[in-house]
């Protein structure tokens, strides 16, 4: 009997690393636990091997197909994924393997008998941490499972302390995010709502913030005209 791979990732966050599609691609099956960030990033995993994914905080209105949380059965194994594991639901109780995201960071543990799998962020690296996925085997005679964890260094992306990472912008995209930002703040909404609800990097958001409080009566192209952003 063959050796299945199933290959884990999470928290793209619109990146797909060069080494990651590599690996993806000698995968049965590609397990992703949340936070893909677009339709574009979620089809060229699809290019790679089959998909199954989970709906993450920062998978917008796109993702809205996506469900919170999946329970299946592969090659023996009874499976439970979600994005953040703090929303776990009785779903979990009995599976041999649980499978989330969320926190950037790689977590590999057994106990009573289920491997509990955060495979950290297969995309940008978040407070120093490294980018990693991993690689579930299953022993299609036996039924015995292995994990390799894998370090991903090939196509670095910036660091982020941000919950909702935004990659790259397009000018027009970044005009819009930029006249949002400052018409909350003129109603006087604090950095973390608009980083709540406008799903916004924090960085990006406090940039916006210091220019705009630093420059009374500045407008959007103001804002636009002295911000920073890596790469531009």
């Amino acid at each position: 009997m063959p050796i299945h791979k199933i290959a884990v990732i999470s928290d793209t966050h619109g990146i797909l690393r060069p080494e990651a599609a590599e690996l993806l691609r000698s995968a049965e099956l590609i397990l992703h636990g949340g936070d893909v960030a677009d339709q574009k990033t979620l089809d060229r995993l699809k290019e790679c091997a089959r998909v199954i994914a989970v709906r993450g905080n920062c998978d917008r209105e796109w993702a809205e197909g996506l469900p919170q949380e999946i329970c299946l059965e592969l090659y023996g194994k009874k499976i439970y994924m979600v994005h953040n594991k703090k929303q776990m639901t009785p779903e979990a109780e009995d599976a041999d393997i649980i499978i989330y995201g969320h926190s950037h960071k790689y977590e590999e543990r057994k106990e009573d008998g289920r491997l509990w799998l955060n495979p950290g962020s297969g995309g940008p690296r978040r407070f120093g941490r490294p980018a990693t996925m991993a690689m579930l085997e299953i022993d299609g005679e036996s039924g015995s499972l292995a994990v390799r964890r894998i370090g991903l260094s090939e196509g670095e992306a910036q660091d982020t302390d941000s919950d909702c990472f935004c990659p790259e912008f397009g000018s027009g995209e970044l005009r819009g995010i930029v006249e949002t930002v400052v018409k909350d703040l003129a109603r006087g909404r604090s950095v973390d709502h608009i980083v709540r609800t406008r799903r916004v990097s924090r960085v990006l958001t406090e940039q916006i913030c210091q220019i705009y409080f630093t420059h009374p009566g500045i407008d959007a192209q103001g804002v636009m005209d002295r911000i920073e952003i890596a790469g531009r």
